[in-house]
């Protein structure tokens, strides 16, 4: 186990998993996405095209 631990694969792949994490830490939007706004805004064209 220890021998997998200190293997190149093993520290490569946390590594990766370190840098991945950050990042999407980092690269978030300041806000959420809206997605129930746009649906109520579709529904409602749609019912005022009616």
């Amino acid at each position: 186990m220890m021998a997998f631990l200190k293997s190149d694969l093993f520290l490569r792949f946390l590594g990766g998993f370190a840098i991945g994490a950050v990042g999407m830490f980092l690269l978030q939007p300041e806000e959420p996405p809206m997605f129930g706004s746009t649906a109520v805004a579709a529904t409602q064209s749609h019912g005022a095209a009616l």
